[in-house]
């Protein structure tokens, strides 16, 4: 069966860049601050810029009040990013160029409904061409309007090493399937508008949460299929649950953080990095907080680990 690993270009002279980029479908919580926390300790103990973007193509869940939100809580937690925040709502005609384009021959339109496809993990492909169609790309980008845009990713195993997790291996066609690019209303989906952002913004490293692991190799299959930089890192977190077990999120009507006050945000750092078994940093300033916690960042603690804990 053939195999790819993921092998970014010699990055010995490449600036590391990071990135933290939450979507504004609610407030941050104890989960998405812990792995802000942890990406900026990480990318500024090498040395590296922390990037942020607002991953907000979702146009009916995505709330201008929690995109101040999200930037507000930062500043105050003395996670300063460095450069301008990108909008990914305001880049969806490039995402839109590079689907119609570059990736054309790999896209086909699908108009399956949510009943058709019950009871299936994988997409059937039911409304994937013959062969013979595929790579034909005349008036297509037409006839993927109105419909569901899916992509057939590559039937082989693609492996990479995860700087938590360890080495990794995925067949994105067997695990995840041809996969939704863009819905039928028009909506980015994130497969297509982190892929394009990641290898546009230069993105060296990534720090997530473990929740998006089995995505990776469907990200890896979609920047080589554009042909942008690698990403040279992997690093999957473990994940922050609630009460019943579950991963810490806004589904599950996860408690917005609270950085009204300085001794509000001093608390939420300390409770974050013990969550993340960082050696304890005296009680200062929120930015000089991060600088200890920089300066003494490890993530060898977190190796092999699936959960940091449960939130009270």
């Amino acid at each position: 069966m053939p195999v790819s690993i993921n092998r970014p270009a010699a990055t010995f002279t490449k600036p590391a860049v990071g990135r933290f980029a939450p979507s504004p479908t609610g407030a941050l919580h104890l989960g998405s601050l812990t792995t802000a926390i942890a990406s900026y300790c990480h990318i500024k103990s090498i040395g590296g810029r922390w990037l942020l973007r607002i991953e907000d193509t979702d146009h009916q869940r995505c709330l201008p009040e929690f995109r101040h939100q999200i930037l507000l809580d930062l500043e105050r937690l003395g996670l300063h990013w460095d450069g301008e925040v990108w909008y990914q709502s305001q880049r969806e005609a490039i995402y839109n160029e590079l689907l119609e384009d570059t990736l054309l021959p790999r896209v086909y339109g699908c108009q399956c409904s949510r009943k058709q496809l019950a009871g299936h993990e994988i997409y059937p492909r039911y409304c994937l061409p013959e062969a013979s169609l595929r790579r034909h790309v005349d008036q297509k980008s037409q006839s993927l309007a109105g419909k569901k845009v899916r992509i057939e990713l590559p039937d082989y195993s693609i492996g990479f090493l995860d700087g938590i997790q360890g080495m990794q291996w995925a067949n994105p066609q067997r695990r995840l399937g041809d996969v939704v690019l863009r819905r039928a209303d028009g909506t980015i989906n994130y497969f297509l508008a982190a892929s394009v952002d990641d290898g546009l913004q230069g993105i060296t490293h990534v720090m997530r949460g473990l929740d998006i692991l089995p995505l990776t190799s469907a990200q890896i299959a979609i920047m080589q299929y554009l042909t942008l930089p690698a990403v040279a890192h992997w690093y999957h977190l473990p994940l922050v649950e609630n009460q019943y077990g579950q991963k810490l999120s806004k589904q599950n009507l996860a408690t917005p953080i609270d950085t009204s006050s300085k001794h509000h945000c001093q608390r939420l750092i300390q409770h974050a990095l013990l969550l993340l078994k960082q050696p304890k940093v005296e009680i200062d300033t929120p930015e000089m907080m991060l600088k200890q916690a920089t300066q003494q960042w490890q993530h060898t603690p977190l190796h092999n680990q699936s959960c940091l804990g449960r939130s009270s």
